[in-house]
């Protein structure tokens, strides 16, 4: 779940949005988001897995394979733990792939009688960062070595999943089933969210260079990417964008 334009709504006194990055294989970061007025927040797709409290409610939000948007109300506080690319099957329990697309409450994931207690815990005025990163770390997953290492393969400029499965000594399929239960989607649209993130990440340049940098074929190439997975042109998408931890 990655906010869009947030530079933006700082400024204009919408939206205040922080993160604390993590020193964990399992989370990147934790992050905070209050609003003091109703806002409609876009969500890009980055390959993460997010627990989310909103006052009473502790919500998962899965891996999106396109862009969104979600209303704030007025005088809302989100805290949220972002797990990283890969890590969500592992920690919630179950694939990923249920999760694509979709926000349920926590208690759908991690069980009724787990989801209230911590809750309860996060209405008792504690730190709400803590909580949710004791909550990830309670649930002592087990990474799945091969899914690690699709992941930063995956991430080169240029990859391609024929070879990268080839390089983990494993088949197209086999690669695809494990991606899947892992990340919440497979290899190919991995590849894709990743090239994305990464041209998020680029210093500014004429469009051309971003899109070869980045690993795209052309800028034609990029266009058709950018405008399917942000619902705007790379133009306006690079402008208003700042990256977030993943």
């Amino acid at each position: 779940m990655v906010p869009n334009s947030k530079n933006d709504w700082v400024a204009l006194g919408f939206v205040s949005y922080v993160e604390r990055l993590v020193a964990s294989p399992l989370v990147a970061c934790t992050w905070e988001q209050a609003t003091a007025t109703q806002h409609e927040q876009h969500i890009v797709p980055d390959a993460c897995v997010d627990l989310i409290w909103a006052g009473g409610r502790l919500t998962v939000a899965g891996p999106d394979t396109r862009p969104r948007v979600v209303t704030l109300e007025s005088a809302s506080r989100l805290v949220g733990a972002r797990l990283r690319p890969g890590t969500a099957g592992a920690i919630l329990g179950l694939p990923a792939s249920e999760l694509c697309n979709v926000s349920p409450d926590a208690a759908e994931v991690l069980g009724r009688d787990v989801a209230a207690a911590l809750l309860e815990e996060l209405a008792g005025g504690l730190d709400p960062h803590a909580l949710l990163l004791r909550a990830v770390y309670l649930r002592g997953a087990e990474l799945d070595p091969l899914v690690r290492a699709a992941v930063v393969a995956l991430g080169r400029p240029r990859a391609r999943v024929d070879p990268v499965a080839a390089e983990l000594g494993v088949s197209a399929r086999q690669l695809h089933r494990r991606v899947s239960d892992a990340v919440g989607y497979g290899p190919k649209m991995l590849q894709r969210v990743l090239r994305f993130r990464r041209l998020q990440a680029l210093a500014p340049a004429p469009l051309v260079e971003l899109a070869l940098d980045a690993g795209y074929a052309d800028q034609a190439h990029m266009t058709a990417e950018v405008t399917q997975l942000a619902g705007v042109s790379p133009v306006r998408f690079l402008k208003d964008r700042t990256p977030t931890a993943a």
